[in-house]
């Protein structure tokens, strides 16, 4: 779970470190949010990445309450370094694939856009060429990429709610659901976010709720990540006790 956890700090880092600064830059007025700008497009890639990486905890999760007895065989070190390779990998080439045939358009007219970031739905109203293959291409992928590892968070979480609820003694259940806890919450936020800025229009009266939404999915989720899987760290915590007595 450490070592997953790395890359997802790591993935938190990179996206803050991509949009923030460059939000800010905007804000003061030092650089304006053209479609020509590329480089906060690169959230999709986290976007991927995390989808990939937190569909691989869960299965991890899985093995270390369902089937205890074989975590050390099942889930070796040679298959975390697998599992997290074949994520960073597959998320650089979709992500890739998805920015290639956008360099390509042509854009004319007015070509601000009215984001936070570069994001692939607003890019998409930019463009004066025909954007039906691409629209395409995002619903084809869409499917593989984001229903399928939630189906398969979902269906874990199910095996492990049922296995919980057969351990016969109270501390063993809260001890259970104590190694899953953290993951869970991050998934609600991650996939909760997620969910509320893809279905709640980008133009119209909702587009400034889309923006906070944005705000939210780019950097109050990367910032939370690490409070909540550092909450059951008994450092971090006695450490919170003493600022909260001393407050």
């Amino acid at each position: 779970m450490y070592f997953f956890l790395c890359h997802l700090s790591f993935s938190d880092i990179l996206l803050s470190t991509n949009v923030v600064p460059y939000l800010l830059c905007t804000l003061l007025g030092k650089c304006k949010n053209y479609a020509g700008e590329f480089l906060p497009y690169t959230v999709l890639f986290w976007f991927l990445f995390n989808c990939f990486l937190l569909t691989a905890m869960s299965y991890d999760r899985y093995l270390a309450i369902c089937r205890p007895l074989h975590y050390n065989t099942v889930m070796g070190m040679k298959v975390c370094f697998h599992l997290v390779v074949w994520s960073w990998t597959v998320g650089f080439l979709l992500n890739l694939s998805s920015i290639i045939p956008m360099i390509h358009m042509e854009f004319c007219g007015c070509n601000i856009i009215d984001d936070l970031y570069c994001d692939h739905a607003p890019l998409l109203h930019a463009p004066c060429s025909d954007t039906y293959i691409i629209e395409l291409e995002t619903m084809i992928f869409s499917i593989p990429v984001v229903l399928f590892p939630f189906m398969f968070v979902i269906m874990t979480y199910m095996r492990i709610f049922f296995a919980i609820l057969k351990i016969s003694t109270t501390s063993g259940r809260r001890k259970a659901f104590s190694t899953c806890s953290s993951h869970i919450i991050v998934v609600a936020i991650y996939y909760g976010t997620l969910i509320a800025k893809y279905t709640a229009p980008s133009s119209g009266s909702l587009l400034n709720v889309n923006k906070v939404i944005s705000l939210l999915y780019t950097a109050f989720t990367p910032l939370l990540n690490p409070a909540v899987y550092s909450l059951r760290n008994r450092d971090i915590k006695e450490a919170m006790r003493k600022c909260i007595h001393v407050a």
